[in-house]
């Protein structure tokens, strides 16, 4: 299956946001991807101090999620959106997906908030492996995915076969320019993406944001850790990778013996 990694700028507003998203899936279909993955809280953009976002509201949220189920549907390819929501205890940092249909599957929340964004947003509570033409996966935004890599695991133990990681770091004004894919003095981000897919054998398709000092780049990691392609630093656009659903045994992970660390 082909399956795409969006790399957009920060929106600048909901509509700017689902103006790219249109245009980015536009691109991944040309290439025939089944599905593309957007950034952390890309609707209506994470709330960066360098940035201005969006005010929202339930409808507000509401009308850009149908949107985006009619941009799936028109595109024939499944969708899945970052997105702020509103439950009855707060405002949650979820993950929407769409179906090829435009039909809404479900969601992932945010389970395990960065410290900073206890004052954003209420965590989440549970976790679901979702499935796309014939495709099981899992999600697990930012933070959790590179900090508590049980989110990952529970997924891979769960017969996911790629775990999709929606995250958010970087600036467009300050931060230091990354020299090279995964190089020693990186940020730890990008090799930790390695070992999600490592340790758990399964596929790990990150995505986050084309800012101008980004600390991690979009990629896709094979089961065995190697990257199968990321997106160059700063630069808008998709990355589009055919993985083989074979090699997503999920062995190491299957072979984990909970009953050890009770």
């Amino acid at each position: 299956m082909k399956i795409a990694i969006a790399s957009p700028p920060f929106p600048a507003s909901i509509n700017d946001g689902l103006i790219w998203l249109e245009k980015l899936v536009k691109d991944a279909t040309t290439q025939q991807a089944e599905i593309i993955c957007f950034p952390e809280s890309y609707i209506p953009g994470y709330p960066l101090e360098e940035l201005t976002i969006e005010e929202t509201s339930p409808e507000k949220l509401i009308a850009a999620l149908e949107k985006a189920c009619a941009i799936a549907a028109e595109n024939n390819i499944a969708i899945i959106l970052p997105m702020d929501w509103y439950g009855p205890s707060g405002k949650l940092n979820i993950v929407q997906v769409i179906d090829k249909t435009g039909k809404v599957l479900g969601y992932q929340t945010k389970n395990q908030l960065d410290p900073t964004e206890d004052t954003i947003w209420i965590p989440g509570t549970e976790r679901s492996v979702f499935e796309v033409n014939g495709l099981k996966f899992g999600i697990t935004i930012c933070h959790e995915g590179f900090r508590y890599p049980e989110s990952v695991r529970w997924a891979a133990r769960n017969d996911a076969k790629i775990v999709f990681h929606p995250h958010c770091n970087g600036s467009n004004i300050d931060g230091a320019m990354l020299i090279g894919y995964r190089h020693k003095d990186n940020p730890y981000y990008e090799q930790a993406t390695m070992m999600r897919a490592l340790e758990n054998t399964i596929y790990f398709a990150s995505s986050n944001y084309a800012s101008q000092y980004p600390e991690s780049a979009s990629s896709i990691m094979a089961p065995d850790g190697a990257c199968l392609v990321h997106a160059n630093y700063g630069q808008v656009g998709v990355i589009v990778y055919d993985i083989d659903l074979e090699l997503a045994t999920g062995l190491l992970a299957k072979r984990f013996k909970p009953q050890l660390y009770s």
